[in-house]
């Protein structure tokens, strides 16, 4: 990070009238979660895959539900108990604070499902592939999602669910979490929809707001796009990524560090 980018990212932060976060998995490294970079990180996250020779976008693909439940909800089971068990670092503080200063105040556009930035206080968050939190019937039999508060799947020594697993509470059918898988045709959109129409709602009132991008890669580019959409009418768009902070035809600034160092340098005290 240069001395001139981080003065102009603070000093665009300072006029901001309002704040969108935009946050892919990089944004949780700094709070101790993997960010399954390519198969060697997800390999390190979860050795019993590397045994099996399967990849991230392999283990999260809803076919197992069917073919393999008990594979399938020790790989989800095991992420709803990290994140249950994960703080958010200090850098969702920092940008809850600066937001709730702004007229405009805050929202967050984020591909994570861990549900980090609800924890963290933030209120108007849209998740874009869903969250863990919430659960969904497999067939589906129906529009209902539900909390996933009750559930807690014990897991055996090569990370598989043993039963009794997750069901519907309507048919009885095997239950999943509400998480837009790879390939997945079955996954239950109304809750992120609702939540990216309050989103987009927001973004006509604040159309001037500061994106600052945290954590978002190429290789799914959801947030990267939704970021760059959003600020294309006024360049006002800070990226944080240490492997990949370039920005097209120069309209942002760009800081090659991590979360956390990043955001206490912009708006730490």
């Amino acid at each position: 990070m240069t001395d001139d980018g981080l003065a102009k990212a603070a000093e665009m932060l300072a006029g901001a009238s309002a704040l969108l976060v935009c946050a892919g998995a990089g944004m949780g490294v700094d709070s101790g979660l993997p960010d399954f970079r390519g198969d060697e990180g997800f390999w390190r996250a979860y050795p019993p895959y590397a045994r099996l020779g399967l990849s991230f976008a392999e283990i999260a693909d809803p076919r197992h539900f069917a073919e393999d439940p008990e594979l399938a909800w020790g790989f989800y089971g095991h992420r709803l108990d990290m994140y249950r068990r994960t703080e958010p670092h200090a850098g969702f503080g920092l940008l809850l604070r600066h937001g709730s200063r702004l007229p405009g105040g805050t929202a967050v556009f984020t591909s994570n499902v861990d549900g980090q930035f609800q924890r963290a206080g933030f209120g108007l968050v849209a998740e874009a592939h869903g969250s863990i939190h919430h659960l969904q019937c497999t067939v589906p039999c129906g529009p209902d999602i539900w909390r996933a508060d009750d559930v807690a799947p014990t897991l055996d020594e090569s990370l598989r669910a043993l039963p009794p697993l997750p069901s519907c509470p309507h048919c009885g059918s095997l239950a999943r979490p509400n998480i837009q898988m790879f390939g997945d045709f079955d996954w239950v959109p109304h809750r992120t929809d609702t939540q990216m129409r309050a989103l987009n709602e927001w973004r006509r009132a604040n159309r001037h707001a500061v994106v600052v991008e945290v954590g978002a890669g190429r290789a799914v580019p959801t947030v990267r796009r939704y970021a760059e959409l959003a600020s294309a009418a006024t360049g006002s768009l800070i990226r944080i990524n240490p492997r990949e902070p370039e920005i097209r035809h120069n309209r942002g600034i760009s800081l090659p560090r991590t979360a956390l160092p990043a955001l206490t340098a912009l708006l730490g005290d």
